[in-house]
């Protein structure tokens, strides 16, 4: 198998078809001789704000001298982006390599694509001696194929209602999901809201006597001026002042403050120095979240978020973020009130048939001043005739349709003034599609 060919293979194990449980990730481990017992591992669950705490995490680690692996999904645009260690993405032959092994010891047996993934991040990672690795949970927790490790910290992000159809359709219930990575003994780093979410997570630490750290509680993030933040630790040794996100989004600082949290926590094994955490936040990046950039003639340019600038006819704003579900929603509508100037907002959408598109698109939609759907490629996604729709009939004049990504930025750039931002957001895919179209691949 060739690259092409491997990703193919994967692209056929059940892509849209998820299949929960843990005895077919662990026989297959076992068969390839148990490459994650060899291994320290962070864990990151929750509903939003899993990858932006992963990627934080990778960074920092890396610029304190530490060889560093990063699983992470979903991918935007190629499948090496889910596989990192430090600075470079899995290359082609060695994804291939790995593929190669894996399929070899499925024999005639059967694995899903997340499960697939998941060995593939595992099996280079040892081969390849990471002193710490970082995997972020797919889907919920307790039953998710990253689930067969035990960290030396495991975070839980946040709970909001997200993939009811797997999870469950309370909080309570989603929260026992997430839960599910809570190892006995093992520390867990959180940023749960003051709701049935912490109740879960609190008494399932109890019963397996794995100590619990809150955001808020043993540790904060706290908002200075002028972009300065700081971190209050769990211990005053750890804490400092100061700091500053690179990420965008106010959000972004309970992100890095979850981070530092777990770092503090693990510090005995894999200490960081201060200077490492401030060099790291101010170099993290993570594409197609609140992800901000402007274009002139196609050629990156600088320009503020900030103010609505006035910009010649060739350049145009725009903003990526992979906002999905209602709270990711409402995470970007608070960043486009508050963090972000602009004369008009042209929205692009797109967003999953089976997601709570009527939550999402409502609360959204209020602040565009021109709607373009689109369909990415995807069996799953809401046609644009479907999202129109759902709109409320004042919105739907400002409401406009375009077949395929390419014509909705075509179209959004068209429209486009001196001032306007272009939003792109809605789905993963979508963004994936449109970063690849305005910026190229992620994973070079």
């Amino acid at each position: 198998m060739n690259y092409q060919e491997a990703w193919a293979f994967l692209d056929n194990l059940q892509f849209f078809k998820i299949k929960l449980g843990l005895e077919s990730m662990s026989q297959f481990l076992e068969a390839v001789g148990n490459p994650h017992r060899a291994l320290r591992f962070v864990h990151v669950a929750g509903t939003n704000g899993k990858g932006s705490v992963s990627t934080t995490l990778r960074t920092i680690l890396t610029r304190a001298g530490y060889k560093v692996g990063l699983y992470t999904s979903p991918h935007l645009s190629c499948v090496r982006e889910r596989f990192r260690i430090d600075e470079r993405f899995i290359s082609e032959e060695v994804f291939a390599r790995q593929a190669r092994v894996i399929r070899e010891a499925l024999g005639e047996g059967q694995i899903t694509y997340f499960e697939f993934a998941t060995a593939l991040a595992l099996l280079w990672f040892a081969e390849e001696q990471v002193e710490v690795a970082i995997l972020e949970v797919g889907l919920g927790g307790r039953l998710d194929a990253t689930n067969v490790i035990t960290p030396l910290v495991s975070v839980i992000t946040n709970v909001s209602m997200d993939h009811e159809q797997y999870l469950g359709n309370t909080l309570a219930a989603v929260a026992s999901e997430k839960a599910g990575i809570i190892k006995p003994g093992v520390p867990v780093v959180a940023g749960l809201a003051a709701d049935e979410s912490l109740t879960v997570v609190t008494q399932v630490c109890q019963e397996r006597q794995a100590p619990l750290f809150l955001l808020g509680r043993e540790f904060a993030g706290l908002r200075g001026s002028e972009g300065n933040w700081e971190y209050r630790g769990i211990d005053d040794s750890h804490s400092l002042a100061g700091i500053h996100c690179r990420l965008q989004g106010r959000y972004q600082i309970d992100n890095a403050a979850l981070a530092l949290a777990a770092l503090e926590i693990i510090s005995a094994c894999l200490p960081v120095s201060g200077e490492a955490i401030r060099q790291g936040l101010l170099s993290v990046a993570w594409p197609g979240r609140l992800e901000y950039f402007c274009l002139a003639d196609g050629t990156l340019v600088e320009c503020p978020a900030e103010a609505a600038i006035e910009q010649p006819p060739s350049l145009h704003r725009y903003l990526l973020d992979g906002a999905h579900n209602p709270a990711g929603v409402e995470s970007l509508r608070d960043a486009l009130l508050s963090e972000f100037c602009y004369d008009r907002l042209i929205l692009v959408w797109a967003c999953m048939a089976d997601k709570d598109v009527a939550a999402t698109l409502t609360a959204i939609a209020p602040l565009a001043d021109r709607l373009i759907f689109t369909r990415p490629e995807s069996e799953r996604s809401a046609t644009p005739e479907q999202l129109i729709a759902i709109l409320a009939q004042e919105e739907r004049s400002k409401a406009q349709s375009a077949a395929t990504v390419a014509e909705a930025l075509a179209l959004a750039a068209d429209l486009a003034q001196s001032g306007d931002l272009i939003c792109v957001a809605g789905s993963l895919y979508l963004v994936g599609a449109a970063r690849k179209i305005l910026l190229g691949e992620v994973a070079p």
